[in-house]
């Protein structure tokens, strides 16, 4: 009966391709956990919210499905990274890059405060990450050292994007409305309700982070939330003199309660004290499909007679396969497009090999020049014509989802909605598929089981 016990403990500790581990945290929707990947073993921290929770409490599915759209889009090395998303019956699963040097908070209380340098060095990475955010169009609106994570390099990942404002969420007068944050970090023009500007005041946030890393404490601090306020609004902050003129300049320039007085983020990256030892970090944008446009647009149209062979077809696991929801590709939300607009799938019973013999054929008839790469169709057409200009690119893929059953994916990167239709509608046509495939909304009620004793998704197709 013990080995039976320690064998069903083992398969509950499976999801999908990983094996989770360890408890990492506990928050109000439910835990983060240590997670491995079975075939690599990379680390992972895999956040598990209740679905019934998220539900039960005022926006908080909102606050998810915010956090969730704005990770999607965020790939810089001093963020954390979102690398999937799926969904059974009763939980929300989150898989994020594992950062085993816990809060800049508790690096802050064991050393009281920070030598100058390695608080500079810090704030160095906090500005590029969260400048990088603005540029996005992405304010954090939570900056405090519970939400910047630090990996076991010392570096810093921003963390905890719930709170975080988008660019639909901009009023008329380009200003946010919204009232958030963590009181001693916010900003006093937020309190004032009359509009802020979300770079300005995630930048006052940054200097209170700054200030706390290199003094030690709080520069607005009382038990009373009214005399906090007040402090707020009056920006009356001790900067000890011990600190550095540059810092002591620095951290005044930003704690300015007026922002038109305030110092921006430009103005911060060119400051002398913060430049002292300043290494730019480039964000890894990774979309290969836009990274080698411009290559495979180049290329002269060939025939490419090798097919690729089954072994070079991804197998889905019920982890992604609930993952590929159109219901959770958020990226709609910064995109004229729907996303049927851009993705479609199919399921089929062919064999790959035929599958992409006749989908090659079926682009090249159409016109389009077809590339192989790797295991995937490139399908293209470089438009320079007068009347459409914009390249077309769309990626052929094939996955297995069981024994002799597979899904085909057809995804637009660039070009003309309706020429993507055509070709769409022209492959789906030769290979005489009729139905598409779909999974169920992340928040709908009839979500599709997910077995965690043997893995496998419970979904009716």
């Amino acid at each position: 009966m013990a080995g039976n016990d320690e064998g069903c403990r083992a398969r509950a500790a499976l999801l999908g391709a990983y094996q989770l581990g360890q408890t990492l945290g506990e928050g109000s929707f439910g835990k983060v956990k240590h997670a491995r990947r079975r075939a690599t073993g990379e680390h992972f921290a895999v956040k598990i919210m209740e679905r019934g929770r998220v539900l039960s409490r005022s926006g908080a599915g909102d606050q998810v499905r915010r956090e969730i759209a704005t990770l999607t889009m965020l790939r810089h090395p001093n963020v954390v990274r979102l690398h999937e998303v799926a969904a059974s019956k009763t939980k929300i699963y989150m898989v994020l890059e594992f950062v085993n040097g816990g809060e800049l908070f508790d690096r802050i209380a064991m050393k009281r405060k920070l030598p100058e340098p390695e608080g500079r060095r810090l704030f160095q990475q906090l500005i590029d990450g969260v400048s990088y955010c603005h540029g996005k169009g992405v304010y954090h609106r939570d900056l405090k050292p519970e939400n910047v994570l630090v990996d076991k390099k010392g570096n810093i990942k921003i963390s905890d994007f719930g709170l975080s404002a988008l660019p639909q969420q901009l009023g008329g007068d380009g200003l946010l409305h919204t009232t958030c944050g963590s009181p001693n970090y916010i900003a006093p023009e937020v309190l004032q309700n009359r509009g802020y500007d979300g770079s300005l005041s995630d930048i006052w946030s940054c200097g209170v982070i700054l200030y706390i890393m290199l003094v030690g404490y709080l520069p607005f601090d009382d038990r009373n939330m009214v005399v906090l306020y007040q402090k707020i609004f009056k920006g009356d902050a001790h900067i000890p003199e011990w600190l550095s003129p540059g810092a002591q300049d620095l951290i005044r320039r930003i704690l300015k309660p007026d922002p038109k007085n305030r110092i921006n983020m430009a103005e911060i990256k060119t400051h002398a004290w913060f430049q002292k030892d300043y290494i730019p970090v480039a964000p890894y944008d990774d979309n290969d499909e836009d990274a080698q446009l411009g290559a495979i647009l180049s290329v002269k149209e060939k025939q490419i007679s090798e097919a690729p062979g089954d072994k070079s077809i991804y197998q889905m696991n019920a982890f992604e396969l609930i993952g590929m929801s159109s219901s959770l590709d958020l990226s709609s939300l910064f995109e004229e497009e729907e996303v049927s607009q851009r993705k479609i799938r199919f399921t089929s019973v062919l064999p790959p090999k035929d599958l992409f013999v006749k989908m090659e054929s079926s682009a090249t008839v159409s016109g389009f020049h077809v590339q192989r790469v790797h295991s995937k169709l490139k399908i293209m057409r470089n438009c320079n014509r007068l009347n459409n200009p914009t390249p077309f690119l769309v990626c052929a893929e094939v996955f297995e989802l069981g024994p002799s059953l597979y899904v085909v994916e057809l995804k637009k990167s660039h070009g003309d909605t309706e020429l993507y239709k055509q070709l769409c509608d022209r492959i789906s046509s030769d290979l005489g598929i009729r139905n598409i495939f779909r999974t169920e909304s992340l928040f709908s009620e009839d979500l599709p089981s997910f077995d965690s004793r043997a893995a496998t998704p419970l979904v009716a197709l």
